[in-house]
């Protein structure tokens, strides 16, 4: 059990997400980002399959066949596509689209990600060849897909003043809309 080397790794990640969030004006967000990784069934599964260069996640799952502590983060956690889940109108379950706070804190959630599992080997783009090598996409709601490409593509072009500064703006115009009428 590595608890407190997983403890300085899942604490470092959160940091880096927080200070994200912020430069985006996701003040909540920031500070209440990957919670439940302190909590029994995340820590402790982290801490037992800690690797200190990827998710321990993996390492979970190469073991039991399943994530135990992923199964509970994803349902925990909005910054995740795999939590914009539900019935279509033809009760098929399908991926719904995710709201611009969340593709904002997914898109610290990446950086962070990279810096931390990558270290030294991180580079402006590994988000998006992350993504690009992902296989999961088909997953998530094309829109979703669309707009997380298109910030990760900024991010990799411009960096991160850039891209969070883009993203605070969108946000605010956002929040500035008037609601829908009914």
């Amino acid at each position: 059990m590595h608890f407190w080397k997983h403890f300085r790794t899942i604490t470092h990640h959160r940091h880096l997400v927080m200070i994200g969030c912020f430069r985006m004006g996701l003040l909540w967000q920031g500070l209440t980002h990957d919670l439940s990784k302190y909590s029994p069934t995340e820590f402790l599964n982290g801490a037992k399959y800690y690797q200190g260069n990827r998710s321990p996640n993996v390492a979970e799952r190469a073991d039991k066949g399943y994530s135990e502590a992923w199964m509970h983060h994803k349902g925990h956690n909005r910054h995740h596509y795999e939590y914009w889940t539900d019935l279509t109108p033809d009760r098929v379950y399908g991926p719904i689209e995710v709201p611009l706070r969340y593709v904002a804190e997914m898109v610290a959630d990446r950086i962070a990600a990279c810096k931390t599992y990558l270290g030294k080997d991180y580079y402006p783009g590994s988000e998006l060849d992350y993504l690009n090598r992902a296989t999961e996409t088909h997953l998530m709601h094309p829109n979703t897909v669309a707009l997380l490409r298109g910030l990760l593509e900024r991010l990799r072009d411009e960096g991160e003043a850039k891209t969070f500064a883009y993203l605070r703006k969108l946000l605010k115009e956002e929040k500035a809309k008037p609601p829908l009428q009914k």
